[in-house]
C-alpha cells in the first residue's frame, strides 16, 4: 500500500498502546500518541464510581479533555487509524478532542479499539460529527494476540 498512514492512539493503561505499536509495524505507518493534558489515574478510570473523572467525562457528550501537543504535518496522511480503549461502549471523549483538532476532509479514518469485553458499540455514531468530510470506516477490535499477518491482511483490505 502506497498511501501514507498514521496510527494515532490514546491508551490509559498501556493495552491500546501495544495494539497500536503492532498495527503501526504491520501497516508501515507512523505512530502518534494522543496524550491527555492530565494523565488518568487508576481512580480516574474507576467506571464503578459515578464521580470518577472518566465517568463524569463519558456522561457529558460535550466533554473534550485537553491534549498535550499537536501532530505536525497531519496533511501528509491519507489514512489515519485512531485507537482507544472502549469506555461505556464508545470511544473516550478525548478521541473527539483529537479529531476536532485537525481537518480530516478527504482522509480515511479507521477506528480500532481494545476492550475487556464489549464491542465497538455506538463508536462511529459518536465520532462522525467530529470528523466532517472524512470517510469514517467501520472499526475493528484489536484485543489479544493478533499476528502481523492478520493485521497486514486487514490493512490491505482498506
Amino acid at each position: 500500500m502506497s498511501k501514507k498512514m498514521l496510527v494515532a492512539y490514546f491508551s490509559a493503561s498501556g493495552v491500546t498502546a501495544k495494539a497500536a505499536w503492532k498495527l503501526a509495524e504491520a501497516a508501515d505507518a507512523d505512530l502518534y500518541e494522543i496524550r491527555p493534558e492530565t494523565p488518568y489515574s487508576k481512580e480516574d478510570l474507576d467506571w464503578m464510581d459515578k464521580k470518577s473523572r472518566s465517568s463524569v467525562e463519558m456522561n457529558d457528550p460535550a466533554s473534550r479533555p485537553g491534549i498535550v501537543g499537536k501532530m505536525e504535518d497531519m496533511d501528509q496522511y491519507e489514512v489515519v487509524f485512531v485507537g482507544f480503549p472502549i469506555w461505556w461502549y464508545v470511544a473516550p471523549t478525548i478521541i473527539n478532542t483529537f479529531l476536532e483538532s485537525y481537518d480530516f476532509s478527504g482522509k480515511t479514518i479507521v477506528p480500532f479499539a481494545t476492550s475487556g469485553g464489549s464491542g465497538m458499540g455506538d463508536t462511529n455514531e459518536r465520532l462522525a460529527p467530529s470528523c466532517p468530510g472524512a470517510v469514517l470506516l467501520e472499526g475493528k477490535m484489536l484485543n489479544g494476540a493478533l499476528s502481523q499477518t492478520e493485521l497486514r491482511a486487514w490493512v490491505e483490505k482498506l
